[in-house]
């Protein structure tokens, strides 16, 4: 017979014992694309459309080439942590793991893509 009241099973982070880090990451990335993604509309939006000169001479001043990159480097990182979540809760075995794998692989290479595309812009 346990003499543990309801609150000390409950203090050890929920059933699975695990995850509120993720959710804190989750939250504190929703809240910086919240400020991101309009600052990115309104700083990409404008460059649509134009000669790819223009485009180049845009992205060569420092603020929209680092609001790009920080959109895409949150946005990628909330994209990993959002499907390993997913993927945590519909796949199981060994395609979890493979699949939690691939998708951190697959993030990190568009980010890393769309980063360094904005670096050969902004260079």
């Amino acid at each position: 017979m346990s003499f543990l009241t309801a609150y000390k099973r409950a203090a050890g982070a929920g059933s699975a014992r695990r995850g509120a880090d993720r959710h804190w990451a989750q939250t504190v990335s929703s809240a910086g694309l919240l400020v991101l993604v309009p600052l990115f509309v309104f700083t990409f939006g404008p460059m649509l459309g134009r000669p790819h000169e223009e485009v180049v001479a845009y992205y060569a001043r420092p603020f929209p080439a680092i609001v790009a990159v920080l959109t895409l480097l949150v946005g990628f990182l909330h994209f990993r942590n959002g499907v390993r979540v997913l993927i945590e809760d519909y796949v199981q075995g060994l395609a979890r793991e493979v699949a939690i794998i691939v998708m951190a692989w697959l993030s990190y290479a568009a980010a890393a893509t769309g980063i360094f595309a904005i670096a050969r812009l902004a260079l």
